[in-house]
């Protein structure tokens, strides 16, 4: 591991590196390994997890999806949207998810077959039952403790990132990056045709690149070949301005060896208005109006408080006409409802930095809205959780509240996923037969 790294001391707690010597793919491979091999070696064995994989509802005639850090389960509800569209048709699939009875009627028909998924975030997992089929096997444990996954077609999930911030090339030596490992560690497990990984567009730029490059060397390293793909959620349909990038690996024996393929990006679907001519097969963004308009009147609930001075230091206000700033993991730094009058910038005399002010009647955006902008489907029922903390002592409606905001801004718009995974689901839904017969 010397040549891998060289730490700075003064900077250990950080989580600092300076970079060391270019590593070959063999090397990048090796040291990975050693990584996975030391990981692995401190999970202790629990048969009760080998008994419950075994228990998974693995079906030939379906794709069958492993779901890591699944959350409220956005990006889980987009590849089973994505599995419909490719056996009815999209626009058909996009109608039908929109009545619950309709969608519950005919989601079995779906392509993709979930079939577990892992995540510690209790009232994100009660979300996710709700919503999902209960025969879904829900491990609610530490990803770092779990010894086995099942055997799957596909694997999916958003990594979290906390390190990737001051981390340098060598990422799989920052302890705070270890979630990031067992997501390979199951790769190479479990060996699925295809993975998704999705995660913040700050990865993209980190250490001038080497930040992304190393990750794609380290899951490469598993037997993919992955690409990375910067996407603005809007362009896709979704009715707010929120840049991710998804990694999409594509298995190199099983998958781009035997059939030659690819993955590519799907086109936009959506684009400027005024940019857009007579010709043109794209159309406009979703503007909030369109998305949110109705609910004005009746918003339900949404977070109260205070705005700290990090919140007013930038407009948090979109027109009925855009799209809505990103949503965010909180209540607190959720963006403004577009109703009433912009909000106006100023010279803050004592420190000379630019402020922002109210300007009459404002509030922020409720969880219903938010639920929208994130083009979940309005029947999608979100767990507020216990009224007791953990102490056992009641929590005020406002914390609750917060959790869901939680759920709803860490989750994978719907509409962005479905788009990102069609062109898997199409090509699955057309070789499954082929691949079968291979495995």
């Amino acid at each position: 591991m010397d040549k891998t790294i060289i730490k700075d001391d003064q900077q250990r707690s950080r989580g600092r590196f300076k970079p060391a010597l270019d590593l070959t793919t063999e090397e990048v491979k090796s040291v990975l390994l050693q990584k996975i091999e030391e990981e692995t070696s401190k999970i202790i064995e629990d048969p009760s997890d080998f008994e419950l994989i075994q228990k998974a509802d693995f079906r030939d005639d379906r794709i069958n999806v492993v779901s890591l850090f699944s959350g409220a389960g956005g990006l889980d509800l987009g590849v089973e949207l994505a599995g419909l569209s490719s056996r009815i048709g999209i626009d058909k699939a996009l109608e039908i998810i929109k009545d619950e009875k309709d969608f519950q009627a005919i989601r079995e028909e779906s392509l993709f077959h979930t079939i577990y998924t892992n995540d510690m975030f209790v009232e994100a997992n009660e979300t996710y039952r709700k919503n999902f089929n209960p025969n879904i096997i829900q491990h609610k444990k530490d990803i770092r403790k779990v010894a086995h996954f099942p055997k799957n077609d596909l694997t999916i999930g958003g990594f979290p990132c906390p390190g990737f911030s001051e981390a340098g090339p060598r990422l799989i030596d920052d302890e705070r990056n270890f979630l990031y490992i067992h997501f390979i560690r199951e790769l190479i497990q479990t060996q699925p045709l295809f993975f998704v990984a999705e995660n913040v567009k700050g990865m993209m730029t980190l250490g001038k690149g080497e930040v992304l490059k190393q990750i794609i060397e380290d899951f490469s390293s598993a037997g993919y070949t992955v690409t990375a793909h910067l996407v603005n959620a809007r362009d896709y349909g979704v009715p707010q301005s929120r840049e991710r990038v998804f990694l999409v690996g594509v298995h190199k024996e099983k998958i781009e060896n035997r059939f030659g393929y690819h993955y590519e990006l799907p086109l936009p679907t959506h684009g400027d208005p005024t940019e857009i001519d007579l010709l043109s097969e794209k159309l406009p963004w979703v503007t909030l109006k369109q998305a949110i308009g109705d609910l004005e009147n009746d918003p339900g609930e949404y977070f109260e408080g205070s705005y700290s001075t990090i919140y007013m230091s930038r407009n948090r206000k979109k027109s009925w006409e855009e799209q809505s700033f990103t949503i965010q993991a909180s209540g607190r730094q959720a963006p403004q409802h577009p109703g009433g009058s912009p909000m106006t910038q100023y010279i803050d005399k004592e420190d000379g930095r630019k402020r922002w002010n109210f300007n009459g009647k404002n509030r922020r955006l409720s969880i219903k809205e938010i639920a929208r902008i994130q083009t979940f489907p309005d029947w999608f029922e979100f767990s507020s959780g216990s009224p007791l903390g953990k102490s056992g002592r009641e929590i005020s409606r406002n914390a609750q509240i917060d959790k869901v905001y939680k759920q709803i801004g860490n989750a994978v718009p719907v509409l962005l996923a479905r788009a990102i995974i069609q062109p898997i689901a199409d090509f699955l839904n057309a070789h499954l037969e082929e691949i079968r017969k291979i495995d």
